[in-house]
């Protein structure tokens, strides 16, 4: 696989700050047409609109698709499954295309009783039992309150709803939320089996020491929509990168995707997130470790975790039984291979026949969610690996 450059890797953290901080900082859009009756009833299918509140307060709304199109409507006990989408994206992520293209209506029709999750600050879930969007307060989170607090809050509320264990299927941030939540013992007696789509629980890889600390400086001083442009334009220019194509950027040159289908993608995409969260992943990069938020000082450290350094998250303490599918791509610079190579060695005691990997040389980062082939190519195998498991 191609070296990734240092200025890539500057230019994917850059579109990531600037992501962060437009939303932190300008007035926040008012919230998308409703993800059931834009996207889902569209399509023939019926569609659940629902509220699940964390243990911090954030109020979540997650889509259902209780059945396929020609389902029995009064049928029972489908099996659940819930899809969590990644850093700056929705729930609408697995609903673009066709029914015979995307995730969401694919599964629905192969009988699964379908949930789709949207991450705090995104338009569906604004919401939260004492703060307004509008405070600071309400974006003091990173991913590591997203698997403390928010995916298990998803898969008890599922479960709850359901009465059964649940499938789980994560793109990107939504695979790193899964791995910590499972390595402290979260989610086991709710899971049957998790297909992670672009792995992360590492990205050291794309980092590059000349820009470690330019990062955090450029992270730390983006306040407004023109000091956004402004640098952006500069540094596309010097580094003499087409920025207008986003996808290929920021993920790696994607193979197989529908000009119609970055066109909605555009349309809906990106989704807020907080510049905390965003930090957190930029520690990630530069360090390569998978870690707490590090504060930057002594006293917050202490304050928050009894040291003066984050503590390590342990991907090796997720239940050897637990059965797992991970996909991941050749061209993918989020994901790439090997950072992948690092997590496979942390799970090389993982039962033989409860870890499956499926790579492909040719798929980049947004393939895996949206690409025109992946119905064949990656849906059907992780169908084929829930009915196994």
């Amino acid at each position: 696989m191609a070296n990734i450059s240092s200025t890539t890797v500057f230019i994917v953290i850059l579109l990531l700050c600037v992501s962060a901080a437009v939303a932190a900082t300008a007035k926040l859009r008012s919230p998308a047409a409703n993800i059931c009756k834009s996207l889902v009833e569209t399509q023939g299918y019926i569609c659940q609109e629902h509220k699940v509140t964390t243990k911090d307060g954030y109020v979540l709304g997650v889509q259902r698709i209780p059945m396929g199109r020609s389902a029995n409507k009064t049928a029972n006990n489908k099996p659940p499954v819930l899809l969590q989408h990644g850093l700056l994206l929705d729930a609408a992520t697995w609903l673009l295309g066709s029914p015979d293209e995307a995730l969401g209506f694919i599964l629905a029709d192969h009988g699964f009783d379908v949930w789709l999750s949207n991450t705090r600050g995104t338009a569906s879930s604004r919401g939260h039992a004492w703060l307004n969007p509008q405070d600071p307060e309400y974006w003091e989170w990173s991913w590591d309150e997203l698997a403390e607090y928010e995916l298990p809050a998803l898969f008890e509320y599922v479960y709850h709803q359901t009465g059964q264990k649940l499938y789980y299927v994560g793109h990107s941030l939504g695979t790193l939320n899964a791995f910590v939540a499972l390595s402290k013992g979260k989610l086991v007696n709710m899971l049957r089996s998790a297909a992670m789509l672009t792995p992360v629980a590492y990205l050291g890889q794309m980092t590059s020491p000349a820009f470690r600390k330019t990062i955090l400086v450029r992270c730390s001083r983006v306040y407004s929509k023109g000091d956004v442009a402004k640098l952006l334009q500069f540094v596309c220019l010097k580094a003499e990168i087409n920025c207008s194509d986003t996808f290929t950027v920021i993920t790696g040159p994607n193979c197989c995707i529908k000009k119609s289908t970055v066109d909605s993608f555009l349309g809906i995409e990106p989704q807020s997130t907080a510049t905390k969260n965003v930090i957190h992943l930029s520690q990630m990069i530069r360090r390569g470790t998978l870690t707490k938020y590090d504060y930057g000082n002594v006293y917050e450290n202490v304050k928050s975790y009894g040291q003066i350094t984050p503590p390590a998250y342990n991907v090796k303490s997720i239940p050897k039984d637990v059965p797992l599918l991970l996909s991941y791509g050749g061209k993918d610079t989020l994901t790439v291979v090997n950072d992948v190579k690092i997590l496979l060695e942390d799970l090389r005691d993982h039962k033989a026949d409860k870890l499956v990997l499926q790579y492909r040389d040719d798929y980049a980062h947004f393939d895996f969610i949206v690409g025109y082939n992946a119905n064949k190519l990656v849906y059907d195998p992780l169908i084929a690996f829930f009915m196994l498991h």
